[in-house]
């Protein structure tokens, strides 16, 4: 074996190794409120976005809630809801724009980034994350009543493999 092969095989070994440890993939991290326990991991490009849905307390009617991915933070895009409840907008205001769709949802746009945001996962709000085509239902990842802080976070390769990942 010559000289600059050997060389070549161990530069090759030393960056491949690096890639595992350095932080360069982007993911939404789900983590308990108290102790900070990661309990999920969903690997997501900057732009990307889910939704977090309920079911009202006081009305028992959906909420839908968008959330994108940027860069280093999460902005609060927008809520739909097919009808008023206790706490949800019922105009525009310097802080949103209220409008009907199409489909005759209610649509508050918001636009507000975030460096991250706690749910308090509830008893029968039924709670679900939609991510691409996947549905977790947040009661899978703690017990009503426990907070769970979601985050955008730079991950490893290790990270990612020991951690609970969804693809």
């Amino acid at each position: 074996m010559s000289r600059r092969f050997a060389w070549s095989i161990t530069i090759a070994g030393i960056i491949g190794a690096g890639l595992l440890f350095l932080p360069f993939i982007t993911a939404l991290e789900i983590s308990d409120f108290k102790t900070r326990q990661r309990l999920l991991l969903v690997c997501m490009q900057s732009g990307e976005e889910f939704t977090i849905s309920f079911i009202h307390s006081v009305n028992r009617r959906p909420v839908y809630d968008t959330l994108r991915v940027e860069g280093d933070h999460l902005v609060i895009v927008r809520s739909r809801y097919d009808s008023f409840g206790a706490g949800m907008p019922e105009s525009s205001t310097g802080e949103g724009t209220l409008k009907v769709a199409k489909d005759g949802w209610l649509e508050w746009t918001v636009n507000r980034p975030v460096p991250d945001i706690t749910v308090r996962v509830g008893w029968t709000a039924e709670h679900m994350l939609h991510i691409r085509d996947r549905k977790i239902r947040l009661t899978e990842l703690a017990e009503p009543g426990s907070g769970l802080t979601m985050r955008v976070q730079k991950i490893s390769m290790i990270d990612y493999l020991k951690g609970r990942s969804v693809k």
